[in-house]
């Protein structure tokens, strides 16, 4: 049942273990240096309300229905026939679906003024790589800790997530769970994720003292987390009666060279698709490929 109005804005969550601290959103000001001091030294800034919310009930509505009617736009993800994520399978690229309703939405806010201002005050003028949709049913097992740019291979500058929730999101229905500080660390080779709690199959090995920085997020409809490519993230499973949907996009700095042949073409913020040196590693974000050439 969609919400008539949205929930309760919070800045405390419930967490996983007695270790992790708590995400305080970070409103803009008029030269977004609050915004890019905290996305410098943390690597992820949490900001409130970059979509309203009678639009994220629209978007998420849009979504929903395409996915309960046709999940030929899912991706697959090699889960089996009775897993709930064959059901509800992740979107990946509806933006190269633009004769559909939700690949039209997801191709129009890549590149939304909303979005994209808060991205150029982090990282410069940028391009947008990918788009994408999780739904996170109940039930649905969580995705691996992992670093973003392992799969886009952007270089020599990384990438950066945007992050927008389009349900409440806590730690009951798999919020995401954060590590600030550790986009600082190089990328972390992959080890075998555990099947049970995690679709994708591969993980990372935390570096001693990493797991206590670990910051379980939660977030209202419409809040969006930009976080920069070497950051350290994932989510548990949704253990709550709540979906946990969201929209995710990436984008390149302009002067990255390369980057991964599945994020091509690019597009620029006018819509205009880029073509830059595909990279010989990487892959569908969030798979476990391995990271060639770092």
């Amino acid at each position: 049942m969609v919400q008539s109005s949205p929930p309760e804005a919070t800045t405390t969550a419930k967490e996983p273990d007695s270790t992790m601290a708590i995400t305080q959103p970070i409103e803009l000001t008029d030269n977004g240096r609050d915004l890019q001091t905290q996305y410098r030294d943390r690597g992820v800034v949490h900001v409130p309300q970059v979509i309203p919310f009678e639009e994220v009930v629209h978007i998420r509505e849009v979504f929903t229905n395409q996915v309960e009617k046709d999940t030929s736009m899912g991706h697959n993800d090699n889960v089996a026939a009775d897993d709930i994520l064959a059901r509800y399978p992740r979107f990946v690229h509806p933006h190269r679906h633009p004769d559909t309703a939700a690949g039209a939405i997801a191709r129009h806010l890549m590149t939304d003024q909303r979005v994209l201002s808060i991205v150029n005050q982090l990282i410069g003028p940028a391009n947008a790589a990918q788009s994408m949709f999780y739904f996170k049913p109940p039930t649905a097992r969580g995705q691996a800790l992992h670093q973003d740019n392992v799969f886009l291979q952007a270089d020599p500058e990384t990438c950066i997530a945007v992050w927008i929730a389009m349900d409440e999101t806590d730690g009951d229905n798999g919020g995401l769970l954060v590590i600030p500080g550790s986009h600082t660390e190089p990328l972390i080779c992959h080890v075998d994720a555990d099947p049970t709690e995690s679709f994708s199959a591969k993980t990372i090995p935390l570096p001693p003292g990493m797991k206590e920085r670990a910051v379980q997020t939660r977030m209202r409809p419409g809040d969006a987390l930009f976080f920069h490519g070497s950051l350290v993230h994932g989510s548990k499973g949704n253990v709550s009666d709540r979906f946990r949907r969201s929209l995710i996009f990436h984008y390149v700095p302009e002067t990255s060279k390369e980057m991964a042949k599945f994020y091509m073409p690019l597009l620029n913020s006018n819509g205009e698709e880029v073509w830059i040196k595909a990279s010989p590693g990487g892959g569908p974000c969030g798979e476990g490929f391995a990271s060639e050439g770092h």
